[in-house]
């Protein structure tokens, strides 16, 4: 019987560790997605002029945020790419062939890579 006890432990401890493990998961992967709400990054977007040329679902002048999202799901280097993108100022070239130079983003850089995880989570 001690020995059934002690493996009794062992396995209670296992599935203590593993609820443990699996929890911390959960909230640091929430902890992501909940870096900025809908209102907070819409009010950033419309603050700094972003919603004359994006949307969220529409393409304007620039792509929409949800096409921008698609565009880097998955790849590994979405977060450098996009943040030099809005905190540098390229020239890009619009539809009907001009060029002009994107806004630079001048926060808080936690806040821009913010409102960037929150882009890319459409």
């Amino acid at each position: 019987m001690k020995y059934l006890n002690n493996i009794g432990k062992a396995v209670c401890l296992h599935c203590v560790l593993s609820l443990c493990i699996a929890f911390g998961f959960s909230v640091s992967s929430a902890s992501v997605f909940a870096a900025m709400d809908n209102a907070t990054a819409n009010a950033f977007l419309k603050d700094n002029d972003c919603t004359k040329c994006h949307s969220v679902k529409k393409n304007k002048k620039g792509p929409s945020y949800k096409k921008i999202a698609g565009k880097y799901k998955g790849k590994a280097d979405a977060m450098d790419k996009l943040y030099k993108q809005v905190t540098t100022g390229p020239e890009f070239e619009l539809k009907d062939g001009s060029k002009e130079e994107h806004k630079i983003l001048k926060d808080d850089p936690q806040v821009i890579k913010d409102l960037l995880e929150w882009i890319l989570a459409l």
